[in-house]
């Protein structure tokens, strides 16, 4: 599941009565942004529901659902969703099918909650796991076979868990980043959030940031707003490093603590996303799209863009420019 592959991931969702809507939306939401933006079906999903109706939401907005969860030896993943009331969606009959089914998955996720009813079902045991920060304590003392972490979200083998909405954004745009690369988990990052310092009056509106890979260190983000308002004229890592107020070294580990990769790899990443969006949103020559993008030439240009998108910047344009 988490190889880089550009394979068409199918994933399963059972959600239970009572969940948050935006929890679901945090699982889903990214998935199809990322196929928005490549382009292609990267990723495709099934809801269910434990009795096959309509999920009824806190939101009061239905999930309509493609069934009820029975399922037999599917090996595809299975993300279980709940927020609230999961002790009344823990029944014996759904706990036999969660055991059941655990057998074939590849992969099993509890999305905040969902890692109660994954507790529950012993399907956790030996793992390391996190949960909401509130629910912190009583899950440690419910389960001590299970080694539980304060983080956001935590991968361990074939189990995945989270803890509350917002770090499931972080988990997909992970999962995105680790399949099909850091730039394209930048991308679908942009779309839901941005950084406003005020209010701005220039045509640029407010710059997108990077999405959810939260920033606590003023000086990263303010290198990473550097990096995006020169892309055309790129600059040099001591420069940057100088304009944020601090030492290239200290610039590297900075970006490597706050985002896991260096500065170089984000700078690169913003500057080709930069790129993509002007072979699919417009019809200027590639030569010139190098040139606005901080490319000293069109071959090296090409050589990165198809080292990072697996195709050319002619290929993307003959597939995706009809859609745009």
């Amino acid at each position: 599941m988490l190889d880089l592959t550009d394979e068409r991931l199918d994933i399963d969702i059972l959600v239970v009565p009572d969940t948050n809507l935006l929890l679901v939306a945090s699982v889903i939401e990214p998935l199809r942004a990322a196929n928005r933006i490549a382009g292609m079906d990267l990723y495709r999903w099934r809801i269910f529901s434990p009795d096959g109706q309509p999920i009824e939401t806190r939101s009061r907005i239905p999930i309509p659902v493609d069934g009820a969860f029975r399922p037999e030896r599917e090996t595809v993943p299975l993300f279980v969703v709940s927020s609230y009331s999961w002790r009344d969606a823990a029944t014996s009959s759904l706990k036999r099918l969660l055991s059941q089914t655990a057998r074939y998955r590849s992969m099993m996720a509890g999305i905040e909650s969902g890692t109660w009813l994954l507790a529950e079902t012993s399907l956790l045991d030996g793992f390391r796991a996190t949960v909401h920060w509130e629910d912190f304590d009583d899950f440690a003392a419910a389960y001590p076979q299970i080694s539980l972490i304060r983080d956001r979200f935590v991968i361990d083998r074939k189990r995945i868990s989270t803890g509350g909405s917002l770090p499931t954004l972080d988990l997909m745009l992970e999962v995105i980043r680790r399949r099909q690369g850091y730039s394209l988990a930048l991308e679908v990052s942009r779309i839901f959030t941005y950084e406003q310092t005020g209010f701005r009056t220039d045509s640029t509106g407010a710059m997108p940031s990077t999405g959810s890979l939260r920033m606590t260190d003023e000086r990263v983000s303010a290198a990473i707003r550097l990096m995006e308002e020169n892309i055309e004229q790129p600059l040099l890592l001591s420069r940057l490093a100088r304009r944020a107020g601090l030492s290239a070294r200290h610039l590297q580990s900075l970006f490597h603590e706050a985002i896991g990769v260096g500065p170089h790899v984000h700078y690169l990443a913003v500057r080709l996303n930069a790129a993509r969006r002007k072979v699919i949103e417009t019809r200027t020559p590639f030569a010139d799209i190098a040139l606005a993008t901080g490319f000293n030439s069109a071959s090296a240009f090409s050589r990165a863009y198809r080292a990072h998108f697996r195709e050319s910047a002619s290929e993307t344009r003959k597939r995706l420019q009809g859609k745009a």
